[in-house]
């Protein structure tokens, strides 16, 4: 924080007021900080949020805009938007190092104190005060809204205890025990979901927002906070659980509105980067282009679903957590089935319902099994979406002289079914896969250049997408899933189908 050059180890050398004043520094506010070093960044070509992805040219542009024109910024998004995220990445636009007057509960500025400790300290000490310096990342605090916070928490209160102990009266500025807020002068101070916050807290932020001063039970302290103010707030909260009061959203400068990604290769980019696989399993499990997109897939659907509450947003956790039970699946079979390697399938894809089920909200909650079946139907028209990026509509080709899919209809409409069971072994799934006629030719047909492993997938997914176009039936089992011809399934209804009082 200088606006002379010094480097760290001349910074860290100094360890008085004396020789701080001596090595040509000068303070410098933290907003003009931030916008120095964007500025900086910005002429080298450097990326200044990394591992943001999809927000190249809409959220990053605002952001860097906003901290060029000294804003208190508002990240206004859906769950999973990496507002957050993006709050931290600031921090490394801060000097690695800034001087502090050592101990002070404010981190003052040597040269511009506002604490009565830090006063106290040059006034007894002059030059040889001494000073320590404070790391970027300790100029970081963040808080999350909930009703329960109160003025105490981010503004401060009277100490009795610190009265007590120090023989001080209660109108000593001594007594006062500071809050967050003022803890984090000359740092980037973060309020997660704002709306959370009661107005009446909101309304304690209105001076230290437009004055940058505060006031402590009565205390007539003009104390200057230096601080870049971050909020972020979900547009749920403003209908459902609370609401940013106007006149704090008019003292925030810069509202800036995050979304999801536009397409599915920037949410495999995502879900690749954050999820947490080790090499072990990424050795154990062959993974397929296609099984990536499915993944992906589902987080779409689910946000077009009419059960679930497009208010509350899908997050990119979802997907995420979905692919990281899906690895786990196919893990999880190659140890009882004693494989080394094992290929990603189909069926491993309805394992990852409890990694959707906590991840969204239904629009009517309805009974416990509810949010599951939404799941299953989820992966279901993740399943039909992709099966047309690889295969021909079977209801288009389905009058057709020369429908591809005939000879697997037919064979299922002999009367033949299949179990596609989870914990079967690779040569089982393989030789059950192949005993279907016709549906490896219709692969190859289509995918003549894959390899015997994406074949067996290519050929399991081609049977779920038939399915999920009514051209075959698909019935859970505990195991697995089964598959057999729509129309007899239909009339093969079981007994338990029927009350007792109506046979």
């Amino acid at each position: 924080m200088t606006k002379k050059a010094l480097s760290g180890s001349t910074l860290l050398s100094i360890k008085t007021l004396g020789e701080l004043k001596a090595s040509g520094y000068q303070p410098l506010h933290i907003k003009d900080e931030l916008r120095h070093n964007l500025i900086e960044r910005l002429r080298k070509n450097e990326n200044v949020f990394e591992g943001i992805w999809g927000y190249e040219d809409t959220v990053i542009p605002d952001v860097e805009r906003a901290i060029l024109s000294r804003h208190n910024i508002n990240f206004l998004g859906l769950r999973g938007q990496a507002k957050t995220r993006m709050a931290r990445q600031m921090v490394s636009l801060l000097n690695e190092y800034i001087p502090v007057i050592k101990d002070s509960p404010l981190n003052d500025d040597p040269l511009e104190p506002i604490s009565r400790f830090a006063i106290d300290q040059i006034q007894k000490y002059g030059e040889e005060t001494p000073i320590s310096w404070m790391h970027r990342d300790e100029r970081y605090t963040e808080k999350l809204a909930t009703p329960d916070v109160s003025i105490a928490d981010l503004i401060g209160d009277v100490d009795p205890i610190k009265a007590a102990s120090l023989k001080l009266s209660y109108s000593d500025e001594r007594v006062i025990h500071y809050g967050l807020i003022p803890r984090a002068h000359r740092g980037i101070f973060v309020i997660n979901e704002l709306p959370d916050l009661q107005a009446r807290i909101q309304v304690a932020l209105f001076n230290i927002l437009q004055e940058g001063d505060i006031q402590i039970r009565g205390f007539k302290l003009r104390l200057p906070l230096d601080v870049q103010f971050v909020f972020t707030a979900n547009p749920e909260d403003y209908t459902n659980r609370g609401s940013i009061v106007t006149p704090l959203k008019d003292r925030i400068d810069s509202q800036i509105i995050t979304h999801y990604p536009h397409d599915i290769a920037l949410s495999r980019k995502i879900t690749a980067q954050e999820a947490n696989l080790d090499a072990e399993q990424v050795k154990v499990v062959n993974q397929f282009e296609l099984s990536k997109d499915l993944i992906e897939q589902v987080a779409f659907e689910a946000r077009e679903s009419e059960y679930i509450d497009a208010k509350s947003g899908v997050s990119a956790r979802l997907t995420i957590s979905a692919y990281e039970n899906l690895i786990s699946s196919a893990e999880r079979r190659a140890l009882i089935n004693s494989e080394t390697i094992v290929n990603l399938r189909i069926g491993d894809f309805y394992s990852v319902v409890p990694a959707i089920t906590g991840k969204v909200e239904l629009v009517y909650e309805g009974e416990q099994e509810g949010a599951g079946i939404v799941a299953q139907n989820l992966i279901g028209k993740a399943i039909r979406t992709q099966f047309l990026n690889y295969f021909p509509n079977p209801d288009e080709v389905r009058k057709q002289k020369k429908n591809p899919y005939h000879s697997i209809t037919e064979w299922f409409g002999q009367s033949n079914m299949i179990d596609v069971l989870n914990s079967n072994s690779e040569k089982e799934h393989m030789k059950l896969m192949e005993s279907i006629p016709g549906l490896k030719e219709l692969v190859e047909q289509y995918h003549s250049n894959v390899g015997k492993e994406e074949l067996i997938f290519l050929m399991e997914f081609a049977l779920y997408g038939l399915a999920e176009y009514s051209q075959l039936s698909k019935h859970p089992l505990e195991k697995g899933m089964q598959f057999k011809d729509l129309l007899s399934s239909m009339f093969n209804i079981s007994e338990e189908d029927y009350p007792e009082d109506l046979e």
